[in-house]
């Protein structure tokens, strides 16, 4: 450190954050080359300076701003994940997976929350078009918002203009429809539940009711419709659907109401979550019912509570964690194709057969 170069590491009387102007006039060179250096310009810099000038910065303590390097590299070391809900363990594991893959290549992840509402996901799109991340995952299910005319839905321009400026988007489900080669993590939700009600149908249920979200979310719809016709090719009939939303408490509430409008016992309850089909546990239970032997009860996703509980909830199971890990792939590899993300029934006792 020069002579007349404060003291800038931490613990000192006085002391302040190393700015790129210290790192530069410790190591001798000009503020354009140390940006150069640390800021990931694509411009080349002599090996003596380069040297000088990462010397300098780990003498400083020095932190590059991310800002900093967006402008010079075109895009920022961050990777955004957008989630419904972070208190939902279905995101939880998917966003597990994406920093299992971000640690790998040194990125930071970020995390916003859409709570399912259009406008609030618009707003944030915007946001982050700004902070030039490297790549954006969608992975909360996006309900069909298009227009009464087909108009597109906004998101879908807020999506285009993100790709156009050299940021790559996976999305969870369809592709939106924004023609930019958004790349999609698939997960075979309509197949798992076909399967699901055909093991179903095959313990001997034959009475069901679905509860699920409201129409046009592609996640719900799917699991709703294929478990429809699993269940019905096995001689069963799904005879009535309540809707909320992906909380535990719409379960719950979903459930109560069914109750109140009479539930046989043998009924075959299908959440098309786990979270939701636990909700529908508790009301069951509120009522003075018994889970299984009375009203059997299936989920989706196999999150971690779904083994925890008593009975066990017999679910869907989805490679959540590997899926998070290879939307993190889908944007940083160029060649990226998607690998299998297999399903499986995992019959359990909150569904004991007939």
């Amino acid at each position: 450190m020069t002579p007349e170069s404060p003291s800038l590491h931490a613990g000192s009387g006085g002391a302040h954050a190393a700015t790129l102007q210290d790192v530069a006039r410790e190591a001798g060179v000009s503020l354009a080359t140390a940006s150069r250096v640390l800021n990931g310009s694509a411009r080349k810099v002599a090996e003596d300076f380069r040297e000088r000038v990462e010397r300098a910065a780990d003498s400083l303590g020095y932190t590059p701003n991310v800002s900093a390097q967006a402008t010079a590299r075109g895009r920022s070391p961050v990777i955004a994940l957008l989630v419904a809900d972070i208190a939902d363990p279905y995101f939880g594991q998917i966003a597990a997976g994406v920093a299992r893959g971000a640690d790998e290549r040194g990125l930071v992840v970020t995390i916003s929350i859409t709570e399912r509402d259009p406008e609030r996901e618009n707003r944030i799109l915007r946001a982050l078009r700004g902070q030039r991340p490297q790549g954006l995952i969608l992975a909360a299910s996006r309900a069909d918002r298009t227009g009464e005319a087909g108009a597109a839905d906004p998101a879908d321009a807020e999506l285009e203009a993100f790709s156009r400026y050299g940021g790559r988007v996976v999305a969870f489900g369809e592709r939106p429809g924004d023609g930019s080669g958004t790349r999609a993590i698939t997960i075979d939700n309509a197949g798992g539940a076909e399967e699901l009600g055909r093991r179903m149908a095959a313990l001997g249920y034959r009475s069901a009711i679905g509860i699920g979200a409201a129409e046009g979310v592609r996640t719900s719809d799917d699991r709703l419709n294929g478990f429809a016709r699993g269940f019905a090719a096995g001689g069963g009939e799904m005879s009535r659907i309540h809707r909320g939303d992906f909380r535990r408490e719409s379960g719950t509430a979903a459930m109560a109401a069914a109750l109140a409008e009479g539930v046989e016992p043998g009924t075959l309850v299908f959440g098309m979550s786990d979270v939701v089909a636990l909700g529908a546990m508790s009301a069951i239970r509120a009522a003075g019912r018994a889970v299984g032997a009375d009203i059997a009860v299936c989920g989706f996703d196999d999150v971690s509570a779904s083994g925890d509980v008593t009975p066990a909830l017999t679910t869907v199971r989805v490679p959540l964690n590997d899926a998070g890990y290879q939307a993190f792939r889908a944007i940083v590899d160029d060649d990226w194709t998607q690998a299998p993300l297999p399903v499986e029934v995992i019959v359990r006792g909150s569904t004991p057969g007939l």
